[in-house]
């Protein structure tokens, strides 16, 4: 990151892509062990679509958001909720926003997605955050599926929302995603992605922007600077070892160019000053 002619830090960032199973680019250490943070929530929505055939690609976009609280995005959610059924008080991920509401949590969408799995699977939904709770019972399930491990070998944590995450290497991430949609419910969540990429964060969402760019491909953001995605069969995951997510742009597109993928409009991050004034830039 440069501040004018000034190199004013320096983010490194690890990145693997795999095809069939196999790793057909990587830079830094594609073993890296991270939690997944919010690049699991379209993974923690396979559950949702697989025990409802009423949920709809809006329904499965929301369930997979990190969202910003606009308009249209908190709409989502009050419409998933309905459908669960279930109340804004039933919402265990914390109040935010102004006034402080469950509803305005980014994670918003996905608790309710799972508050609509407990309702079609006759669960009881207070302290569905919980880790001996079936709903997380079920999203420790779905992540070694998906990533082709033993549940015993997921190590845990309590992500910022109060449900479980989940910590895989970074290979193990880029296969899940590749594999994405060929897992039960798997299509579907990704078609809700695809149609409706600005609710799975915002016009300024590296992830957001990498669907826009890249017609066809999947992709979420976490925090501590994760992003994970996938597009014709390849699952890419890359993480910024400092956590800071504002390299991932320039980092996703010089990885994705060893890929055949032009990605050039995230190849440079701006920075800005309050008056909205270029003083800088992000670039590999």
């Amino acid at each position: 990151m440069r501040r004018g002619d000034v190199v004013e830090a320096i983010h490194r960032v690890h990145a693997v892509a795999v095809q069939d199973g196999a790793v057909i680019a990587e830079a830094g250490d594609p073993s890296l062990t991270v939690f997944m943070r919010s690049s699991s929530k379209p993974l923690q929505a396979l559950p949702l679509a697989r025990a409802r055939e009423d949920v709809e690609d809006r329904d499965l976009a929301i369930a997979s958001a990190s969202h910003l609280a606009d308009d249209e995005q908190l709409a989502a959610v009050r419409a998933l909720l309905a459908k669960a059924p279930a109340d804004v008080g039933d919402l265990e991920c914390g109040p935010e926003g102004d006034p402080p509401s469950p509803l305005n949590h980014n994670c918003s969408g996905k608790h309710a997605g799972m508050l609509a799995l407990c309702r079609a699977r006759g669960w009881p939904s207070e302290g569905y955050r919980l880790a001996d709770h079936p709903v997380q019972r079920a999203m420790r399930a779905v992540h070694a599926e998906a990533a082709d491990v033993g549940e015993g070998e997921l190590a845990t944590g309590v992500d910022g929302c109060g449900v479980l995450t989940f910590a895989l290497p970074l290979e193990r991430m880029a296969h899940a995603f590749a594999r994405f949609e060929r897992l039960e419910g798997g299509e579907r969540v990704a078609a809700g992605i695809r149609a409706y990429p600005e609710l799975i964060r915002g016009p300024l969402g590296t992830d957001t922007r990498l669907m826009r760019a890249l017609p066809g491909w999947i992709a979420k953001g976490g925090a501590e600077g994760l992003l994970c995605a996938s597009g014709n069969g390849v699952g890419i995951a890359l993480k910024a070892e400092d956590g800071n997510g504002r390299a991932l742009g320039p980092a996703v597109a010089s990885f994705c160019s060893r890929l055949g993928l032009d990605l050039d409009e995230l190849a440079v991050a701006m920075i800005e000053n309050s008056r909205k004034e270029q003083v800088g830039e992000i670039r590999i």
